[in-house]
């Protein structure tokens, strides 16, 4: 068991330590709830809450050492000072869990749209490389065949969780982990000490203006993913410190290809890219395309449907060949064996007599390209039901809603996790957007509060050959009403929608949501 002088034997940031005996340290918290006895607690310091407020009751749980950044005396274990509890927290839980990144093949993904598809394609190209692989994303740790939820919503897991899902996999036997890693992680440190050998890039376009300011600190988030390669430590397997650059992207291929310090690599659509696809066919059941690059060309066939994957599958088959030395034709075959991606333009299909789809898209950008795949999906009509979240960028509601006013015949704009602004208000803003491009309250767009009522009536409008597209919620299983997290999924509530419209017997019942016309007033 580590002991509490052994976490700060390598620890590379500055700390005053009021003492640090030899102590066994049984965990790590960052919640003092979650603390037990022979855990150290860090205290960070947060938007809504002071972790050093809570000191007192995490030592009354048991912890036998504090961690945090304010000046502290006469606490009855020991004190540790240090300049930011959150780059602390990811130190620490590299060491309580034994450096295990050290040991692994690391790939980072990261971007806007795209990193959990990018992940998914990657992995399923290394298990068919005969790799041992694992993979944590913004959905679900996979170790082996073990499959953990990582929680509610997008985001990399916080740094204790990271480095404990890394041991485990070094425990399982495997030798790599795809690590699909946001800007929140990054810029909240929580993956410095994952050790990337790869880091891969999607696109970045405007998201998270509510955390970072501006599109300048947003990128530059990003951009940590590729600086962290230089400071990788030389590993006994080799690490190859490549950075995967889209250059199809002007607004990070320029940007990151002049930060990374180490070896880098593009792919894109132009033959300028050092490995690029060609003969690109696309139809609802998939797409097929060349890959070609210095001294190859392969066939790709994928279940995956638009442009954009297209692009999803050259990132990964580009960090796998250029940066694992796999060979193109395993490459080619790992992309066809993935049937597709949970909440990624899922087809729903009952019998209706036109489309229904699933998709996750919940940026200005995703929703422009899933609506612009819709369109090339069906000669009828485009339905789009969407919303914009509560307590995040404002900004993108109104471009959303420009965006769907746009390219679908008909939108409805909803909830999607309000959270405790108002919901009313931020369906206003987002028709706000809709009528500066020309929409029609009525007409071209509606507002429906409940999202469940959002889907039924665009199933009702719904004519043969028409294709209806819920995007914003994807695979995740929640919705955030104030405080509250209700249980929520667009495909249950496509089907039961589905199911009520066709008549059929057996279907699920609608997720409840407080905006429903029946929710309990109280």
């Amino acid at each position: 068991m580590t002991s509490l002088k052994d976490l700060f034997l390598d620890f590379p940031l500055p700390y005053v330590a009021s003492a640090l005996p030899d102590l066994p340290v049984s965990g790590l918290a960052i919640d003092n709830r979650q603390v037990s006895p022979g855990f150290i607690f860090i205290a960070r310091v947060g938007a809504s809450s002071d972790g050093h407020a809570f000191i007192p009751d995490a030592i009354r749980r048991g912890a036998l050492a504090v961690v945090g950044q304010q000046e502290i005396s006469s606490l009855e274990v020991p004190y540790i000072r240090v300049d930011d509890s959150r780059r602390a927290v990811t130190h620490l839980a590299a060491a309580f869990y034994g450096h295990p990144a050290k040991k692994l093949t690391v790939i980072g993904v990261t971007g806007t749209d795209g990193k959990t598809t990018t992940c998914n394609l990657l992995y399923q190209i290394m298990l068919a490389a005969g790799l041992k692989t694992g993979m944590i994303s913004t959905v679900n740790a996979v170790i082996g065949d073990e499959v953990l939820d990582t929680g509610f919503h997008v985001t990399t897991p916080d740094a204790h969780d990271v480095q404990r899902y890394l041991a485990r996999m070094l425990a399982a036997g495997l030798t790599h982990v795809i690590l699909e890693t946001t800007s929140h992680g990054l810029s909240q440190y929580r993956v410095d000490a994952a050790q990337y050998d790869l880091a891969v890039v999607t696109n970045i376009t405007h998201e998270h203006f509510d955390e970072h300011g501006t599109f300048e600190n947003y990128r530059a988030s990003k951009g940590r993913l590729f600086e962290l390669l230089a400071v990788t430590v030389e590993k006994p397997q080799g690490n190859p410190r490549l950075g995967v650059l889209n250059l199809d992207d002007p607004k990070s291929y320029d940007y990151l290809r002049d930060i990374t310090q180490t070896a880098q690599v593009c792919y894109g659509l132009t033959p300028q890219a050092d490995f690029y696809a060609d003969q690109i066919r696309y139809s609802p059941q998939g797409l097929t395309f060349d890959i070609r690059g210095k001294d190859f060309s392969v066939p790709v066939r994928s279940h995956l449907v638009g442009a954009y994957n297209v692009s999803n599958c050259l990132a990964a088959f580009t960090a796998a060949v250029a940066g694992l030395d796999i060979d193109p034709a395993i490459a080619a075959r790992g992309i066809a064996n993935l049937p597709g991606i949970p909440g990624r333009m899922e087809i729903i299909d009952l019998g209706q007599p036109f489309t229904a789809i699933v998709d996750f898209a919940h940026t200005p950008n995703a929703l422009k390209v899933a609506l612009q795949t819709a369109r090339q999906m069906t000669t009828g009509r485009v339905i789009a039901v969407f919303g914009s979240a509560g307590l995040r960028d404002r900004e993108k509601r109104r471009m959303m809603a420009e965006t769907a006013t746009e390219l679908a015949n008909l939108s409805i704009l909803t909830a999607e996790d309000p959270r405790t602004e108002s919901l009313d208000g931020i369906l206003a803003e987002m028709a706000a957007g809709a009528q500066s491009r020309g929409g029609q309250e009525g007409r071209t767009f509606h507002r429906v509060r409940d999202r469940g009522e959002a889907i039924q009536l665009a199933l009702q409008l719904a004519r043969p050959g028409d294709l209806v597209i819920a995007c914003g919620k994807g695979h995740e299983q929640s919705m955030c009403f104030g405080q509250t997290e209700y249980p929520w999924d667009d495909r249950t509530a496509m089907r039961a929608a589905l199911s009520d419209e066709l008549g059929l017997t057996g279907g699920p019942a609608m997720p409840y949501l407080p905006t429903r016309a029946d929710a309990d007033p109280a």
